[in-house]
């Protein structure tokens, strides 16, 4: 952990009663929540007028949504939410927020160009809507890579550097699962769609395009886009492959008995701590003669706070989030990439740490392959979500092959966005 933060000076017009606000995230204690504790321990500790508390989500994102729905029914916000990129138009139509900017021009004046001077234009515009509106700013960024236990490739007579492309990856795992019994690989599976996502898109498939009207339509079950999940299907029904639930598959490389495990930096933290071998991460595998597509992983923070109170506290909680020291303490907790774009060579921000942590390099060197993550425009996003995990159980389940299942799924994904 970073040392001790300093709160950042917000003019604050409040009496001497604490305000108390609700942080709702996504982080569970594998990846991140302990952090996240650390410095709403540390915020409440270092102000004499707002009490933060931190409400995780089960289900990432999606579930999130989910629970946030049902709050907005009662009238009941949180103050401050993160808000997964597939969200980011869904989130900005069905929800009452308030911009960043909008807060700091009430709240914090003295510090107008607090956007302009902290981050890139391009790291903003992830959390730009549709409608070109600021929703919130970008948090948490990161993209999949594959992490290997070099030891058991080595025993299995395969590259202990690991593979580059996905038909190694088809490769490695049946000579992992042929001469040493234990599992090849594991893709994560939680409540969201983003790693099948760089594995389909990789392959030159598009979760999303636009019609000749401009219309967007899914169109992912190209035969490019089920060569790719029947590659995994395949894997698993042979035995090579887990098929299990996100936490259990990382446990299982963690503790061995996985060759590899394709899931967010963000992972990096629990990875490295727990595993007992020889670990390193390596670059999402390309298609044979295909570019490298990974989504933006992660996401922005929002305003959901009601009435001014709420609302300038949310704002003094969110700026101090954003500290070079918050940021720094966030990626050594996760793995994230930082959005802001001084910390990682400041002194009192990641450069000792990024020097040290090489595991970190392959998510750095790949962004130049970044894609954004698919967002099911209008109020199609918590449905069209479901019937993609749906699809990837049926897939990955046996029950239907890839081709099948991709083409239903995506004619009544079709279904929803042509109804709006």
């Amino acid at each position: 952990m970073a040392a001790a933060m300093a709160v950042p000076a917000v003019s604050y017009a409040g009496d001497t009663d604490k305000i108390k606000i609700e942080y709702w995230h996504c982080n569970s204690e594998e990846q991140g929540g302990k952090t996240v504790d650390e410095l709403v321990q540390k915020f409440n500790e270092s102000n004499d007028h707002i009490e933060v508390t931190a409400k995780y989500n089960p289900d990432m994102y999606k579930g999130l949504m989910q629970n946030l729905q049902a709050e907005a029914v009662t009238g009941n916000y949180p103050a401050v939410v993160q808000i997964g990129w597939a969200f980011l138009d869904y989130f900005s139509n069905n929800f009452s927020y308030t911009s960043p900017q909008d807060a700091i021009d009430k709240f914090d004046s003295e510090d107008s160009t607090f956007l302009s001077d902290n981050f890139l234009p391009n790291a903003l515009n992830l959390a730009v809507n549709s409608k070109g509106d600021q929703v919130g700013i970008p948090y948490s960024l990161s993209n999949p890579v594959l992490y290997i236990n070099k030891d058991l490739l080595k025993e299995a007579g395969v590259s202990e550097d690991g593979p580059a492309t996905w038909e190694e990856v088809a490769q490695f795992a049946k000579a992992v699962k042929e001469k040493t019994g234990k599992y090849g690989f594991y893709m994560q599976e939680p409540a969201d769609f983003w790693a099948q996502q760089a594995l389909i898109e990789s392959n030159g498939a598009s979760m999303l395009t636009k019609d000749a009207d401009g219309k967007a339509q899914a169109s992912f079950s190209s035969d490019e886009g089920a060569e790719a999940m029947q590659l995994v299907a395949d894997m698993v029904k042979d035995g090579s492959a887990l098929h299990v639930g996100w936490d259990e598959g990382c446990q299982s490389f963690i503790d061995g008995n996985c060759a590899m495990l394709y899931t967010t930096i963000a992972r990096r933290a629990s990875v490295q701590d727990g595993a007992k071998f020889d670990v390193a991460t390596v670059k999402s595998p390309v298609w044979e003669g295909k570019d490298r597509k990974v989504p933006a992983g992660g996401c922005f923070l929002a305003i959901t706070a009601q009435g001014d109170d709420q609302i300038q506290a949310a704002w003094e909680f969110e700026k101090y989030l954003y500290s070079v020291e918050s940021m720094a303490a966030w990626t050594i907790g996760t793995g994230y990439v930082p959005p802001r774009k001084d910390v990682a060579d400041a002194e009192n921000g990641l450069k000792d740490f990024l020097a040290e942590n090489k595991m970190m390099n392959a998510a750095i060197e790949q962004m130049d392959g970044v894609v954004p993550w698919t967002a099911f425009p209008g109020d199609a996003g918590l449905q069209a979500e479901q019937l993609l995990l749906d699809m990837r159980d049926q897939i990955l389940g046996g029950q239907a092959s890839a081709k099948d299942a991709m083409t239903s799924t995506q004619d009544q994904i079709n279904e929803l966005l042509n109804a709006q």
